[in-house]
């Protein structure tokens, strides 16, 4: 029997958590901020003792953004906003442990001193076991973003949603740190984001979601509880499906 009060069971078995690299930075729009390391740690850790499975997918963006560069070659712009995201992997994973949260981070470029390759069926036992997994470098390519990587690793180990932990705490129609007046969405579709070219993630993001039928929940990382409230499909931020 079900104690009165007690918490419903969570509403997801298998989650990707994206996490920005800004969104890493904390207050600061550079580096790590230790503050924000534990706070992640301590939510992720919540959904473990919940035998919430999950794997994340961090940006790089807090130490490398290859799209603002103008006279770099793209290419080498994208390897590096890669090798900026294992370091952001490392650092979560650092703190994990710290937490006594099991952790492994693979990468899709092989650097076998600091991680394991990413193996699709591995990654899928390591979930299996209760062990987090931290997905780096991308999808190893360059011309793809750590959106579309959160989307492949999605599809590709069964997850049962995508939870876009970002700065911000929802989907709006401009940015609102710009434009006050901008409306914000409680849910959308997947047709939506590509059509009404939405920033919250690009297209080829957004259509390998919504063509594996990946739901989608954007909320902000800062707000302490945020990730077990999206787990339990609390009314928070955008819901996109």
């Amino acid at each position: 029997m079900k104690e009165a009060g007690a918490r419903p069971a969570p509403r997801y078995k298998r989650v990707i958590l994206k996490i920005s690299g800004e969104a890493l930075a904390g207050e600061g729009r550079f580096g790590l901020s230790e503050e924000m390391l534990s706070q992640v740690a301590g939510q992720v850790s919540e959904l473990v003792s919940l035998g919430v499975e999950t794997a994340i997918v961090v940006g790089g963006g807090n130490f490398w953004r290859g799209r603002a560069s103008k006279s770099m070659d793209r290419a080498t712009a994208d390897y590096m906003g890669m090798l900026a995201t294992v370091i952001n992997a490392l650092a979560l994973q650092d703190a994990f442990e710290a937490a006594g949260i099991a952790t492994r981070v693979q990468t899709a470029i092989e650097m076998r001193e600091v991680a394991e390759p990413y193996i699709r069926r591995k990654a899928m036992a390591h979930l299996e076991r209760g062990i987090v997994v931290i997905f780096a470098a991308g999808t190893g390519n360059p011309f793809f973003s750590t959106d579309t990587t959160a989307a492949l690793r999605a599809a590709e180990v069964e997850a049962d949603i995508i939870l876009l932990a970002k700065k911000v705490d929802a989907v709006y129609s401009d940015d609102p740190a710009v434009n006050p007046g901008a409306l914000r969405y409680s849910s959308l579709t997947h047709q939506e984001i590509l059509e009404k070219g939405l920033g919250v993630m690009d297209s080829t993001a957004a259509s390998l979601c919504r063509d594996n039928n990946i739901p989608i929940h954007v909320f902000a990382l800062s707000e302490k509880g945020n990730v077990l409230r999206a787990v339990f499909g609390e009314d928070i931020g955008t819901v996109i499906r």
